[in-house]
């Protein structure tokens, strides 16, 4: 792979990279806005999870516009939308106007996100699709880390607004450079814009599509869940923001070690149900250690149950980057790719937008965290089931 080539690629990452730190912005921000705007508990919970609106929604739709549009100009507008709503919201003075830029926030990370493997299809040659799609898949842990590392300590100097207009500053950066940089989408003839509907029912109609996607979205339920609240989780339990912060970041980052090793396993011969369930098996058995009161109260077994969460963070980073690799081999037609990544894309952010509610909810009528194992183990479950079946189907496409 020539230095141009793997550049590119790499700088689709970090594009992917700019719109993801938007939905890690918000986890370090919580007990602030809590204290500032008066956000409930559940409010924060859903501002958490407002930002994979339109994916919920707009998905499939919006992978057709770029396999339609293009990759690269979908991606470069997604950009410009995430970071002008950023740069609006840190001007917001009560929750109502900031849960509805989340939403535009929301879509312009659907519109930078979903264009990216295809893109890195695109600029990367087939032999090393895999890793570099393993690479891809830490994105979203990269992002947040960064994110929960730098957010307080930028807000303790600016306070949230300043970070809200960082983050959007940089997006808009990036869509600069990614305009400059990249090169232009191929021309596409005349009646690839016209055969939307065929290629919705192409992508509908598989079985493929279907699966990856709702696997996608059962780990990403658990893992935005618990990877969100953990700010407020040990703020609660006395621990010092700036410690909190530390250790929430690398929970976040130690993700990234699960995402670039899939790549690796699946060029050396693990099959995508192996890692799959290993990953969902250790998500569940690390959620109940976390979080049950198997070790006592929450101040007791501090160090276990942390190390439960990076064992949860890692091992389940494995799936992300299986699933995005498998999207793209089971995808059911060269024209589909970017339609089925944001089908997968739509069940994610459905997971990602229920999860940190329904943690939240068990959180408050229970009195604590002690019982949020059992949504995340439930997610799990349905994810050992989902890699089962998946195992089963052809693949269409190599490596």
């Amino acid at each position: 792979m020539s230095g141009a080539v793997a550049g590119r690629a790499w700088l689709v990452v970090l594009g992917g990279v700019a719109a993801a730190v938007h939905v890690g912005k918000l986890p370090p921000a919580i007990p602030v806005l809590r204290d500032v705007l008066g956000i409930t508990l559940v409010e924060a919970g859903f501002l958490l999870s407002l930002v994979q609106f339109a994916g919920m929604t707009l998905g499939l739709l919006a992978g057709l516009a770029a396999d339609s549009l293009g990759l690269k100009r979908t991606m470069v507008a997604g950009l410009w939308i995430v970071g002008g709503a950023s740069v609006l919201g840190g001007w917001a003075t009560g929750a109502g106007t900031l849960l509805a830029l989340r939403a535009v926030e929301g879509f312009g990370f659907l519109l930078a996100s979903m264009p990216a493997p295809g893109l890195i299809r695109r600029l990367v040659p087939p032999q090393h699709m895999s890793a570099m799609l393993g690479v891809w898949g830490a994105y979203m842990p990269f992002a947040t880390a960064l994110a929960l590392l730098c957010g307080p300590a930028w807000m303790a100097w600016t306070g949230w607004p300043g970070w809200w207009w960082l983050l959007g500053g940089l997006s808009a950066l990036m869509a600069a450079w990614l305009a400059r940089a990249l090169p232009a989408d191929p021309v596409q003839p005349p009646a690839a814009s016209r055969d939307w509907a065929a290629r919705i029912g192409q992508t509908l109609v598989a079985p493929g599509p279907w699966l990856v996607a709702a696997a996608f979205g059962v780990y990403s339920a658990q893992w935005l869940s618990v990877i969100g609240f953990l700010p407020s989780i040990y703020l609660a339990a006395g621990i010092a923001p700036g410690l909190a912060a530390a250790a929430t970041a690398l929970a976040a980052a130690v993700n990234m070690v699960g995402n670039l090793a899939s790549g690796r396993l699946l060029q050396q011969g693990f099959t995508a149900r192996q890692l799959m369930s290993i990953g969902f098996v250790t998500m569940a058995l690390a959620s109940v250690v976390a979080f049950s009161a198997l070790l006592g109260p929450p101040e007791a077994g501090a160090l276990p149950r942390y190390l439960a969460v990076l064992a949860f963070s890692t091992v389940g980073g494995m799936i992300p980057g299986t699933l995005f690799s498998l999207a793209v081999r089971l995808a059911p037609s060269e024209r589909t790719v970017s339609t089925t990544v944001g089908w997968m894309q739509q069940w994610s952010a459905l997971g990602q937008f229920l999860g940190p509610p329904l943690v939240a909810w068990v959180a408050a009528r229970s009195g604590g965290w002690q019982w949020s194992w059992l949504v995340t183990g439930g997610c799990a479950l349905a994810g050992l089931v989902l890699a089962g079946r998946t195992s089963r189907l052809p693949q269409v496409r190599g490596h």
